[in-house]
This record gives C-alpha cells, structure tokens and sequence, in this order.
C-alpha cells in the first residue's frame, strides 16, 4: 500500500468516526426504538422488547448508503 493509499484510507476512517459521532450526539433527537411497530411486552421484572420497525429502517437507510459507496 503506498502512500495515496494510507492517506485516502484514513480520510474515510476518520469521516466515518466523525459521522457515528455526530449520531451518537444526537441520539437522543432521533427516536430510533420508539417508532410505531417496536413492541414492548412485559409486566414486573419480565419484559422483551422487539425492534421490528427500527430494525426495518436500519436496514433500508444501510443498504442506501452501502450501494450509493459500493458503485465506482
């Protein structure tokens, strides 16, 4: 790997971190896990929770985002 190479990659790297930061940051804006279609079960100390439409958007927003990076 030259050095073109090394410098790109860290370029991405830090962009990355520099993005999963900004969410972690506004976390608490976004209402992942609450949205309709995420169910919570559970009476006392017993409860299951189940991410079905989170889990449904997530998916969806990182196949958007994977195929826009993977087309060169």
């Amino acid at each position: 790997m030259n050095l073109v190479e090394s410098g790109k990659f860290l370029v991405t790297a830090g962009t990355v971190i520099i993005i999963i930061g900004l969410l972690f940051m506004l976390s608490d804006k976004i209402p992942l896990g609450r949205l309709p279609g995420d169910f919570h079960v559970g009476s006392g100390r017993f409860r299951v929770y189940i991410p079905i439409a989170t889990s449904l958007f997530l998916s969806l927003a990182l196949t958007i985002i994977f195929n826009f990076f993977a087309r060169k």
